[in-house]
């Protein structure tokens, strides 16, 4: 049996099924198990999964580089999510867009959005068309699109932490981080109220290491990714 990340309920983070084409599956390969969204493996090996995509608004902290959180949104679309990325650099996300393939009107599909950093309507999230907004506006991101119903989750890409993060990281129902230099390190200490052991770990991440941070979860993960996401994503790295 799998390991399992813990979400914030207590439960083990196994997420529902959701549907999606079979062609969008296929263009990107995803590891994952049924409708949990796989981040990388155990010091053994084995997979662990979190479930992002619940019958809640959830908000998730991604503390680390483009890289990872490109790979979250196709991991996220893999299982039947709709993704929209709210951006002030557009060309950055093109080749998660262009994996979604193209719809009947020979436009990007409308399950990969780029949209601007600005108030915008959103899909309506639900159980069989689960939400996933990336916001990806910079390390003080103004809470734009907030998770407001079930299946919505927003996620907060921040570059480096920044003390005017702190309401946003201190209201994540879940944190990813990727290695911290000293002083960020120190910043999540306090944030995150970490015992100086877990603070110097932070600091000390390969590049292909992340932390997943949660009520009572401290999870070293070790990031994999298959052949057709090293196409579209390069190799693993920190940051962009």
């Amino acid at each position: 049996m799998s390991s399992r990340v813990r979400d914030t309920t207590g439960q083990m983070g196994v997420a529902p099924e959701f549907t999606v084409d079979p062609s969008l599956l296929d263009a990107i390969s995803p590891s994952g198990d049924r409708g949990g969204i796989l981040l990388g493996s155990s010091s053994n090996g084995e997979p662990l999964t979190v479930s992002a995509l619940r019958a809640e608004p959830t908000r998730i902290v991604l503390a680390g580089g483009l890289y990872l959180a490109r790979q979250f949104a196709l991991r996220a679309m893999a299982v039947g999510a709709w993704i929209v990325i709210a951006t002030g650099r557009e060309q950055a996300w093109h080749p998660i867009q262009r994996s979604a393939g193209m719809g009947p009107d020979g436009r990007p599909s409308p399950h990969v959005q780029i949209r601007r950093l600005s108030p915008v309507e959103l899909p309506r999230a639900s159980e069989n068309a689960p939400l996933v907004v990336m916001h990806d506006g910079g390390p003080t991101p103004q809470d734009l699109f907030p998770p407001r119903a079930p299946w919505h989750t927003t996620v907060y890409l921040l570059p480096y932490l920044h003390p005017q993060a702190s309401t946003v990281a201190n209201a994540a129902d879940l944190v990813l981080m990727q290695r911290l230099p000293a002083g960020q390190a120190e910043l999540a200490g306090r944030i995150w109220n970490l015992p100086q052991q877990m603070t110097h770990q932070l600091t000390t991440l390969q590049d292909d290491q992340v932390i997943a941070l949660g009520r009572n979860l401290w999870q070293p993960i070790r990031l994999v990714t298959t052949t057709k996401e090293q196409q579209i994503l390069g190799p693993v790295r920190r940051g962009d």
